[in-house]
């Protein structure tokens, strides 16, 4: 291991260590109660195990009645660095003394984040401005590419997510509270899925040239024609890391390019290290148009970026960029000392070595255990997906719920998916503590196999597991 990540490594004498007879504790439970009387709408992944966090250090997390957690999902994607990183925590101390708010003026710590942006990033992405969320960061990427192309449409893709705001949702699934419709000019479409293709060949395997088919079809019957760009995340999230087979991105470039359309790769979630690269899309050797950033680009700060390559930069000028917080010194400082770690520190390799070792676990796993119908990986952004048979791939929801309380339990914070469990540790876990967190998932996929009826295939002691074929998506 790096010795530019010893000051994450976990005691695993002292982590994960539960004092308490239930997860959560009583005062948890009590203290929860109290705050939910008063603050609606938690996620799942507080609901099915609403515990009350106290403080995290690197890879662990430490609740109130002092039960102690190996986290696995950096927070939600966003401590990809690790809880209280010594570079980042320093560097927004030193900030919150000195200025915290001039709009949007230059800073020295601005100009320097400015300019570590583009160094890090591929291509001539190169116009950036900074906010706050996600969905800001999305919303002004819809506007660039409007003022950019003058076209009102876009066509985004089943399954992603690309925030909660009023373009933004128009871009993912609809739900009746967000309004009878999407907005007006939004489209959505099919994504290649391999291990649930809409569209497959003679032989089975997954077909991208017919998703771009019917993509045309799409845009002469379903469009106005006046398509300003697609959305996508590269990998999507929400729907439970979901990867696309090698060849669609940069066929989709090519479809982009010849039909003048932009191509927009929302990177929130997937960006500044998370798959052991700066940007996703350089797996595919693929550069977007426009890109948004957040999450890990500030490791817990709320800090976020739209980055547009340089022929779409005066575009920028056009949209009443400028918000109260974005770039505000803090977060300038947090971002930048996140992407100074990640360089200096040797982390996306990290990242890059963890996947070998998570590769070969997943698909240890998926060879003992039935109801793991597919794994996936890149970096340190996994997917294991339930089904109750592996011939109807039938989504086994109740197992993931199952699983995912299980291993709350057994003191791993990770976050829940329905049928697919998610899985995103920091980039900064030495592999001894990444070994122990897939231990506790094994560990309690068997226990909820057992439960619901199936026969594990866990090898006993001395035994081999039976090989298996890792998914193609997964592989390296």
């Amino acid at each position: 291991m790096s010795a530019s990540i010893e000051w994450a490594r976990v005691d695993l004498r002292k982590y994960p260590r539960i004092v308490t007879e239930t997860v959560p504790g009583p005062r948890s439970r009590e203290m929860h109660a109290r705050a939910s009387a008063i603050m609606k709408g938690y996620s799942s992944q507080v609901t099915l195990c609403p515990v009350v966090f106290e403080r995290g250090y690197g890879c662990t997390l430490t609740d109130v009645e002092g039960n102690t957690y190996l986290d696995f999902s950096s927070g939600i994607y966003v401590t990809t660095l690790g809880h209280c990183h010594p570079k980042v925590t320093e560097a927004v101390q030193r900030a919150a003394g000195q200025l915290m708010n001039c709009h949007d003026f230059t800073t020295p710590l601005k100009l320097r984040l400015l300019e570590k942006i583009q160094e890090v990033l591929p291509g001539d992405l190169s116009g950036v401005q900074l906010y706050d969320s996600g969905t800001t960061a999305v919303e002004a990427g819809i506007r660039v590419c409007r003022a950019a192309t003058k076209r009102p449409e876009f066509l985004s893709c089943f399954g992603d997510f690309h925030g909660k705001t009023g373009h933004a949702v128009s871009l993912a699934r609809m739900k009746p509270a967000y309004g009878p419709t999407r907005e007006p000019g939004f489209y959505m479409l099919p994504r290649p899925n391999p291990y649930r293709p809409h569209f497959k060949k003679e032989d089975g395997s997954i077909d991208t040239d017919a998703y771009l088919a019917f993509y045309d079809e799409f845009l002469t019957e379903g469009t106005t024609g006046q398509v300003a760009a697609i959305v996508l995340e590269p990998i999507q999230g929400w729907a439970g890391s979901i990867f696309p087979p090698d060849d669609f991105f940069p066929k989709l470039r090519r479809w982009c390019d010849q039909r003048k359309i932009l191509l927009f790769a929302d990177e929130v979630l997937t960006g500044m290290g998370r798959t052991g690269k700066f940007l996703a899309m350089e797996h595919w050797n693929t550069l977007p148009d426009v890109v948004t950033l957040g999450k890990g680009f500030g490791n817990g700060f709320p800090v976020t970026a739209m980055v547009v390559r340089r022929p779409y930069a005066d575009a920028v000028e056009k949209i009443s960029a400028s918000t109260s917080y974005g770039g505000n010194p803090m977060a300038c400082a947090a971002a930048l000392a996140s992407i100074e770690a990640i360089q200096q520190e040797g982390l996306l390799e990290h990242a890059q070595a963890l996947e070998v070792y998570f590769l070969d676990r997943l698909a240890r796993m998926k060879g003992e255990h039935p109801i793991v119908g597919d794994v996936r990986c890149k970096g340190c952004l996994m997917g294991v997906e339930l089904v109750k048979d592996r011939v109807t791939k039938e989504p086994f929801d109740r197992a993931g719920e199952m699983v995912y309380v299980k291993a709350f339990g057994k003191g791993l914070a990770w976050i829940p998916a329905g049928h697919i469990l998610r899985m995103s540790p920091p980039i900064v876990m030495d592999l001894e503590t990444a070994a122990r967190c897939m231990d506790i998932i094994d560990e309690s996929i068997g226990e909820v196999e057992k439960e619901l009826g199936y026969r594990s295939a866990r090898p006993g002691p001395g035994e081999a597991a039976p090989p298996v074929e890792l998914a193609h998506e997964t592989r390296p």
